[in-house]
């Protein structure tokens, strides 16, 4: 085997389930235009999969509803948001999936923040390789924050710290107006309890399309504590 068809083979078995990408169009329908850019990102994912850990290898199978979907789904959270900050985009989610979809929306943008050389590198090569909307930049998050020139309508953010920290990285910009968009998984009850410790948290938790025990945590107002112990929740 010549080391050329290597890489082919490689991507070949850890190809995703067929069925598992028509499930996640049918839970966050998109246009064909939108589809293709998925399809070839999913491509460009298996292919940098092989040499750098983009997402866990256990995922893959359902690629497309445990990444693509579950970030498409914030969408309708902000259906008129042309300025979007997703903090460490990681492997693209949700930042590039966004941007794929948000393509074809005159004036969109997508920053996408991560510190990781390697993962910075793969999500430049797709926003080139696409055309896509999004802007790239390695660094860490606190530096980006500190930058203050950026100025989005929605701020994301996908398995990067617990809510506690996490709060610190997103008031700026909620502070400023954006919503925040906080995709959780089944201990965000936990996470907001010892987040408003230390928060008073303006926030709705929105049921998860794709994953039973997740939510997205929908933060509108967060300021903090000054020795009160109250939780401010808006439903």
């Amino acid at each position: 085997m010549t080391p050329q068809t290597k890489p082919v083979a490689h991507a070949s078995r850890l190809a995703p389930d067929a069925r598992d990408r028509l499930a996640a169009l049918r839970i966050t329908p998109v246009s064909r235009e939108t589809e293709q850019r998925l399809d070839r990102f999913v491509e460009l994912l298996l292919a940098w999969q092989a040499k750098t850990n983009l997402i866990a290898r256990s995922t893959i199978p359902r690629l497309w509803t445990r990444h693509i979907a579950d970030s498409l789904q914030l969408l309708s959270l902000a259906p008129h948001a042309y300025r979007w900050v997703d903090l460490g985009s990681g492997g693209g989610f949700p930042g590039l999936v966004l941007a794929c979809a948000l393509a074809e929306k005159p004036g969109a943008v997508i920053h996408l923040v991560e510190s990781n050389v390697r993962k910075a590198a793969f999500l430049r090569e797709v926003t080139r390789v696409l055309r896509i909307p999004a802007i790239v930049h390695c660094a860490r998050i606190e530096d980006f924050i500190a930058d203050e020139s950026v100025t989005p309508a929605v701020v994301t953010a996908r398995a990067v710290a617990p809510l506690d920290k996490l709060a610190g990285l997103i008031a700026p910009f909620v502070k400023k107006g954006a919503v925040a968009l906080i995709l959780k998984g089944q201990d965000v009850d936990e996470e907001m309890k010892q987040a408003t410790k230390s928060w008073i948290i303006g926030a709705e938790l929105v049921p998860s399309k794709t994953d039973r025990a997740g939510q997205i945590l929908v933060v509108r107002s967060l300021e903090r504590r000054n020795g009160c112990n109250l939780l401010s929740s808006s439903t």
